[in-house]
């Protein structure tokens, strides 16, 4: 059973059969790692003083995972990348392209109506949203979960705004940071993993 079914997602991958690289998975990681320190960035705007240190260690590590992305794509530069395609590589940027679209039209908005405090979970809610249409393109499986778990810490801001008087940027920040940066570390140890077994095995 493929990792597709598993999951309940149907194959509709524009890359059917494609094995994702040690380059895949560094540019991946690279991009993820990146904007999970911009998280944790956007989060010190006005955390706790008890968070602001845990912050700031989650944005040194996620820029230290960015760098080792880096790296392993530079490392592997020789190896294919999914978006080299050109069909992957027009639908991803279609979907990057919705994603800064209506991120920033959202933030203009809430801007404009006086509610800018809202600002950093609208953003999260879209950056989660649209991981689901990049799993199909880029053939990533896992996508759909990461998205479900930044959409809920969007969700999981307002409510607690709302209840508790958090500032969203806080709970995105921390929530959106460590979740990206997981992931991102996960596919570098993954791939790691992966490619010693096959040198093994050779």
């Amino acid at each position: 059973m493929s990792s597709w079914s598993r999951i309940g997602l149907p194959p509709r991958s524009v890359l059917a059969g494609y094995t994702l690289t040690r380059r895949d998975a560094g540019r991946t990681a690279l991009f993820e790692a990146f904007f999970a320190a911009a998280w944790f960035g956007w989060g010190q705007a006005a955390p706790p003083p008890w968070l602001r240190g845990w912050l700031g260690a989650g944005l040194v590590a996620a820029l230290l995972m960015a760098v080792a992305g880096g790296v392993t794509s530079i490392r592997h530069r020789t190896q294919t990348v999914a978006v080299s395609d050109a069909v992957v590589g027009q639908r991803y940027g279609i979907v990057v392209g919705i994603e800064f679209g209506i991120a920033a039209l959202g933030w203009v908005v809430l801007a404009v109506a006086g509610q800018p405090v809202f600002i950093p979970a609208f953003v999260c809610a879209v950056v989660g949203l649209h991981f689901f249409p990049l799993a199909p393109i880029l053939h990533d499986p896992w996508l759909p979960m990461l998205g479900t778990l930044v959409t809920a810490v969007a969700v999981l801001a307002v409510v607690l705004h709302a209840t508790a008087d958090v500032a969203p940027s806080t709970v995105t920040g921390a929530g959106a940071g460590f979740l990206l940066s997981a992931s991102a570390l996960v596919k570098l140890l993954r791939r790691g993993r992966e490619s010693l077994a096959a040198a093994a095995a050779g």
